[in-house]
């Protein structure tokens, strides 16, 4: 059954900014489609088929064992799901240090970040 989605105040910061840059790079076209795709892989997230991977497996063990990612397009979307939601965490462009920048993320059900 799906669940419902929210974005961290990270994730939303993330997501202005890849529009942003988007609009400045390939237009106001290209950067709607883009973050359309972006919020079609969360609803994809949220029902269950999206592919998604334990950070854990492919980045580092001391990560929380419930953070999982997916790709859309240049970017992956790390998110935690729970019984009853899933949390959005951020948006991450696939050239980032990935390791870095998720042992830096605040833990969204600590309430710091959020």
């Amino acid at each position: 059954m799906p669940r419902p989605w929210r974005l961290t105040r990270q994730a939303e910061a993330s997501l202005v900014e890849i529009a942003r840059w988007t609009l400045d790079t390939f237009g106001p076209r290209q950067a709607a489609a883009y973050e359309e795709d972006l919020i079609a892989r969360c609803s994809e997230i949220e029902d269950g088929t999206a592919p998604s991977q334990d950070c854990r497996r492919l980045i580092a063990q001391d990560l929380p064992e419930n953070l999982r990612f997916t790709r859309s397009g240049q970017h992956f979307i790390v998110f935690i799901e729970d019984a009853t939601q899933v949390i959005i965490v951020d948006f991450l462009h696939s050239r980032a240090d990935l390791p870095g920048k998720l042992a830096a993320l605040p833990d969204p059900k600590s309430g710091r970040g959020n």
